[in-house]
């Protein structure tokens, strides 16, 4: 254990002074220290350490989705990226990656079986691919992966609406994982749990076409809207998008069937049971593909 006397602002263990909370998956909070684009959680679907990339501290997003845990209440920072410093952060904190990182507060509260660094995720509290910097910050985190010899995925959290552009084109190469939201089949839909008026058929055309060069995987967020999860014809069309993907010749490496696990944007919003998503998963099994459910234990 690093004395609290010893750690200077910014460093890991200044995230928990003056207080020990458990660092898991229901606290997704994106401070580290005094980073303002480096960030660590515990991830449920990685399945351990996520070591997060936040592109949009100005708290900024194309979507305004009701179950976000972003609080937008508070005012974010610079919308412009400031290169050096993320690989600054990015750097000191792989560098711990190489010994004593569990010993360091807020890291000694993870709890045992999650004491692995899952991935390095562009995540953070909007659409990473929408910053100008998108592609320059791509590169440097897979050139300091690769410096670190850290064995591990970058991968890409995103909504997909802005896939087409040449420069998140060029970006992707950095990429190993796109994992690529999909919460609804119909376009009223969409709009519902997405927040957005976003084009849909934009969203389906991206997944469509990043699926044809590569393995995406889709994370699907279900929830009950109003005490009320999607209606049946609303999960026969999401199964019949993903059934479009593969009949163009997409390849989905793995679909994420999740729902709700901490607190809401909007009170309206609540999880969906595990038995309720256990049962869209098996059907979406029935096309061929690997569908891992995120949801409490059945009661």
């Amino acid at each position: 254990m690093v004395p609290e006397a010893a750690v200077a602002p910014g460093a890991p263990g200044h995230y928990m002074r003056g207080m020990k909370r458990r660092l898991d998956f229901t606290d997704h909070r994106r401070d580290l220290g005094d980073n303002r684009y480096v960030y660590a959680v515990v991830s449920r679907r990685a399945r351990g350490l996520s070591i997060g990339i936040n592109l949009n501290p100005d708290k900024v997003c194309n979507f305004d989705c009701p179950y976000c845990q972003v609080d937008r209440r508070v005012p974010g920072g610079s919308a412009t990226i400031d290169l050096d410093l993320l690989e600054q952060e990015l750097d000191h904190l792989l560098a711990l990656t190489h010994g004593g990182l569990w010993a360091i507060p807020p890291f000694d509260t993870v709890d045992p079986a999650l004491r692995r660094v899952a991935d390095i995720a562009f995540a953070g509290d909007g659409e990473p691919t929408s910053p100008p910097e998108f592609f320059e910050a791509a590169r440097r985190v897979q050139m300091l992966r690769d410096q670190h010899a850290l064995k591990v995925p970058i991968r890409l959290l995103t909504n997909a609406t802005l896939l087409q552009r040449d420069r998140v084109q060029a970006g992707l190469a950095y990429i190993d994982e796109p994992w690529c939201k999909l919460d609804a089949g119909t376009e009223a839909y969409f709009q519902l749990v997405d927040g957005t008026r976003f084009p849909f058929n934009r969203v389906l055309q991206n997944l469509r076409a990043l699926a044809k060069q590569r393995p995406i995987v889709i994370q699907s967020m279900f929830l009950k809207w109003e005490g009320e999860p999607a209606a049946a014809a609303e999960q026969d069309a999401w199964l019949a998008r993903l059934s479009e993907i593969l009949e163009d010749g997409g390849q989905i490496q793995e679909v994420q069937a999740y729902t709700v696990a901490r607190s809401p944007a909007d009170v309206r919003v609540q999880p969906v049971e595990r038995p309720w998503l256990e049962d869209l998963a098996e059907r979406a099994r029935k096309l061929g593909l690997k569908v891992e459910v995120y949801a409490p234990a059945a009661g």
